[in-house]
């Protein structure tokens, strides 16, 4: 039987990732001469080419393209193995690394880790950032979890997981003064202006169709995809700000806004989305099913 050499298989999935020898070289820090001739001996040991040669340009045969998914299970295994262990070290402090979506609501991510705050023998960190770059961070071990309010497509080369921690419904909410009358809804939102989460929001196509079915045209005073925006908006327009209520909590409660109109039927989703692991993190369980209790 052949021997598979992790090193050879390492420098293979550089080249990989990188598309030439040249940037691959540099990465690893080593001979662009050596890495080819490591590549040449790992070729030999799995019987196969594993790129196309065309020039100075290097692509992927069908061979290469299946060994580089199994390397990149196999790193991405290790890595794994080798978080698990720090963790688990006698005498450390155990690290909860948590992403979190920069649009996410910061307030409902304060009431989702507050039972894991001031806690001793914990550490918490966290980071902020798009679903996207998030995921790329969840995917090599660097976090542990991504809290968003969107929840993502689990496939065979990922395995995350979407867990659903709450769901809140939106309310459209004002600066509260003197003598206000009612707020009638659908037809006052023909003259009054309003501000609005951007289209990218989980909850902005439920709110659209249900003022075009009631024939509608709202004013967009302003379209927002930050929450803490959204927040600020509310506290300054003199329209009307749709929102889940968990973002203005501290306003509503303080009187400072006041809500004009619930929608039960459009809600805000809130998810903790996690990677399949052989060894999951214990913390990243306790967490999510603290979140199941919000």
């Amino acid at each position: 039987m052949a021997f598979l050499n992790y090193h050879h298989l390492r420098y293979f999935r550089a080249i990989a990732n990188e598309g030439s020898l040249t940037k691959a070289a540099a990465r690893l820090r080593v001979s662009q001469s050596a890495l080819s001739i490591q590549l040449r001996k790992l070729e030999e040991s799995l019987g196969h080419p594993l790129f196309h040669r065309a020039n100075k340009a290097l692509r992927l045969t069908e061979t290469g393209r299946m060994v580089l998914d199994y390397a990149e299970s196999i790193f991405r295994t290790g890595e794994e193995l080798m978080s698990t262990l720090d963790r688990h070290s006698p005498g450390r402090t155990r690290v909860l690394s948590v992403g979190a979506v920069a649009t996410l609501s910061r307030n409902f991510q304060i009431e989702l880790l507050r039972p894991l705050l001031n806690r001793p023998d914990l550490q918490l960190l966290i980071r902020s950032g798009s679903l996207r770059d998030l995921l790329a961070q969840l995917r090599a071990h660097t976090i542990d979890l991504v809290l968003s309010n969107l929840p993502v497509k689990r496939d065979a080369d990922t395995g995350w997981h979407s867990h659903l921690l709450a769901e809140q419904p939106v309310s459209l909410v004002a600066r509260r003064a003197k003598g206000q009358k009612p707020f009638r809804f659908p037809d006052d939102l023909r003259t009054t202006p309003i501000v609005l989460p951007s289209l990218d929001s989980n909850v902005r196509p439920a709110f659209d169709l249900v003022l075009e079915q009631a024939g509608i045209r709202p004013i967009i005073a302003a379209e927002v995809d930050d929450m803490a925006m959204l927040r600020l908006l509310a506290r300054d327009t003199d329209g009307v700000t749709l929102v889940p209520p968990v973002v203005v909590q501290d306003e509503l409660r303080q009187k400072i806004l006041v809500e004009r109109h619930r929608f039960p039927q459009i809600r805000e989703s809130f998810y903790a989305i996690t990677p399949s692991r052989r060894f999951p993190n214990e913390l990243v369980r306790e967490l999510v099913r603290g979140g199941n209790r919000l």
